[in-house]
């Protein structure tokens, strides 16, 4: 190729890029521009799911109100660790949600502030999952968020609910489905639940355990069940998204990433290759979750035991995702781009957060 021909390839070649530079910026441009002064207020803030939330509305341009029960927390050096990246640009206000009074006394001084409130987004959810925290954080709770964006009018409400709930025999399933009724049952603002089937970190949970030499634990054969995760930064755009999707207004969405149905067994198989290990795994019978169900179960109900009976309920949410498929194949109720290997391949480089609920077996970070 002559001198001449590569500088006009080098030329061409340029010429795309900065227009495929610039489509893209255009994009990015109007998607801020479309929620530019608009105000979304995330209740559960700090929860998991909900600071990927938080971050996401408040790069696509809405005011972010991030609801928090502890402002001092979050404020603190441990807490700026922890939600700092996540909370930058948003503001943070202090509400306890399971106070009506003041919950709803709070929403009517962000919509007096922000002129309106646009989109309520919902990531309460127990951490436990015994009944009284359920009932007190799945439904009252999130019940309490509803009523008080009903009372400053706000404009949408968006539910982050559980794919699990479609097979309901745990209290938190319960929980959440009494309040979806709820939510489908009032005519004041429009809504959209979402019942995502896995956080990608959920399964990521025996990393730490993995890279110290300990086998990958699986019940049964490994083969019992089977999910497609959904990326945390990709469900908190779905989240988001829905503010202002009409599309998803007023419905119940199940909702998977772009994989193919994964067994736990492929799922060890694909944590090895990402931390250079060979496949080592401990198979665990399932009948062990029966035993120690009924027998906590028997102790409860003997001696009516309030402690008995939640350690009964955590052995039945155990076994639930043992044996039940978190598992999503209609194109439409997929979505996003990052893969279960991807999320393994980047913890592997980068190690991941330390969440006490969603990372199994490992000890918290020694604090400074």
């Amino acid at each position: 190729m002559t001198r001449s021909r590569q500088f006009s390839a080098f030329i061409v070649t340029a010429a795309i890029a900065m227009v495929l530079a610039t489509t893209t910026t255009v994009e990015c441009f109007s998607m801020h521009m479309s929620a530019a002064g608009k105000t979304a207020v995330v209740a559960g803030a700090t929860g998991y799911i909900g600071k990927w939330v938080v971050q996401e509305a408040n790069r696509q341009g809405y005011n972010t109100i991030a609801l928090v029960r502890d402002k001092s927390k979050v404020e603190s050096k441990q807490g700026q660790a922890q939600f700092g990246k996540y909370f930058e640009g948003a503001e943070v206000v202090e509400c306890d949600v399971c106070d009506p009074e003041q919950l709803t006394k709070t929403m009517k001084e962000i919509a007096e502030k922000n002129g309106s409130v646009d989109g309520l987004i919902s990531c309460l959810a127990s951490r436990s999952g015994i009944k009284k925290d359920a009932f007190a954080i799945d439904y009252q709770a999130t019940k309490n968020f509803l009523d008080a964006g009903i009372e400053v009018k706000a404009k949408h409400f968006v539910l982050l609910s559980a794919f699990c709930v479609k097979n309901p025999w745990l209290q938190f399933q319960k929980a959440k489905l009494k309040f979806e009724a709820d939510l489908q049952n009032q005519n004041e603002l429009s809504w959209t639940s979402c019942r995502p089937t896995a956080f990608m970190k959920s399964l990521s949970g025996q990393y730490d355990v993995i890279i110290q030499g300990a086998p990958f634990v699986m019940f049964g054969d490994g083969e019992v069940t089977r999910c497609n995760p959904i990326a945390e930064s990709e469900l908190a755009q779905y989240l988001v998204d829905s503010i202002t999707d009409e599309s998803r207004k007023n419905k119940i969405i199940n909702l998977g990433g772009p994989d193919e149905p994964l067994t736990m067994k492929k799922q060890g198989e694909m944590l090895f290759k990402a931390v250079g290990k060979e496949p080592n795994f401990f198979y665990a019978p399932l009948w062990l979750f029966d035993v120690i169900i009924d027998s906590l179960q028997w102790v409860a109900d003997t001696f009516q035991s309030e402690k008995f009976e939640n350690a009964a309920e955590l052995g039945r949410i155990g076994k639930y995702y043992a044996v039940e498929d978190m598992l999503t194949t209609d194109p439409s109720e997929k979505f996003g781009k990052i893969t279960l290997q991807d999320h393994y391949n980047r913890i592997a480089v980068e190690g991941q957060e330390y969440d006490p609920y969603t990372t199994m077996f490992a000890k918290a970070p020694a604090s400074e």
